[in-house]
């Protein structure tokens, strides 16, 4: 299966069920917005979003890792002239088209996002910043009054980040996933979130009764799951239906 189509909560949501799916990264598909769902202020989502995700075709060989290698592909020959030295194969650039689209989404993005907050008549300091490795773009907020643009557990700000995601996307090729933070919020929401899971794997072994978390979105989800993809004699799952999937911590 190279093809798949998905729903989900979010565009992002639905790509990421995708992924996972398929057992590929965002780097190795293309990513095509079917609906974006139908939504109001803040994330009141009345319809799910789709995507449809292909995997890019992979290359049909791989050029040899070293010299010594493409020696081995040559047939001794005692007499004769020596054998044509093959060119060195390098890494291809980034596409620069995708390098540039990449840019337009953050810009587009942040002026998404100053124009909101113009309009609410708050005074904040936006950063952005590209990951290298993978893409992902984030924006940092910085100001007074952040509190309100956080949440409970951080719901505002995801029904925030949504939108902006929606915003920056619109007419581009591909989906550049778009993280929001405010004072430095997703870093303090991981540590609490590891220190949670930790506390109830070890509360877990000593009574031997499962625990449920409360419901979370997919990227907290995953942070408990790995916290605890390492620990002796414990097993991680999510149960139950969006919104209100949870985590469930078990004894293997």
């Amino acid at each position: 299966m190279n093809r798949i189509e998905k729903t989900g909560r979010t565009v992002d949501d639905a790509v990421q069920a995708a992924l996972k799916e398929l057992g590929v990264s965002r780097e190795d598909v293309l990513i095509e917005v079917l609906e974006e769902g139908k939504d109001a202020l803040f994330g009141l989502i009345k319809r799910d979003a789709k995507v449809r995700v292909t995997v890019k075709e992979a290359e049909k060989a791989a050029a040899p890792d070293s010299f010594e290698e493409q020696l081995e592909t040559v047939p001794e020959t005692p007499e004769g002239p020596a054998p044509k030295e093959e060119p060195e194969v390098t890494e291809a650039p980034v596409s620069s088209d995708a390098e540039e689209e990449r840019k337009a989404a953050a810009q587009d993005a942040k002026t998404f996002l100053e124009t909101l907050f113009k309009a609410m008549g708050m005074d904040l300091i936006i950063e952005k910043f590209i990951n290298r490795k993978d893409g992902e773009i984030e924006l940092k907020l910085h100001g007074d009054g952040l509190g309100v643009l956080i949440g409970k557990h951080g719901q505002t700000l995801d029904s925030l980040q949504y939108l902006t995601n929606l915003a920056a996307n619109k007419g581009k090729k591909e989906w550049h996933r778009i993280v929001l933070d405010a004072e430095n919020y997703r870093k303090r929401r991981r540590d609490t979130l590891e220190k949670l899971a930790h506390n109830l794997a070890h509360r877990v072994k000593r009574t031997g009764r499962k625990a449920l978390l409360e419901p979370m979105n997919p990227y907290e989800r995953k942070i408990v799951h790995e916290a605890l993809q390492n620990e002796p004699g414990i097993v991680t799952y999510s149960e139950g239906e969006e919104p209100y999937r949870k985590v469930v911590i078990d004894l293997k």
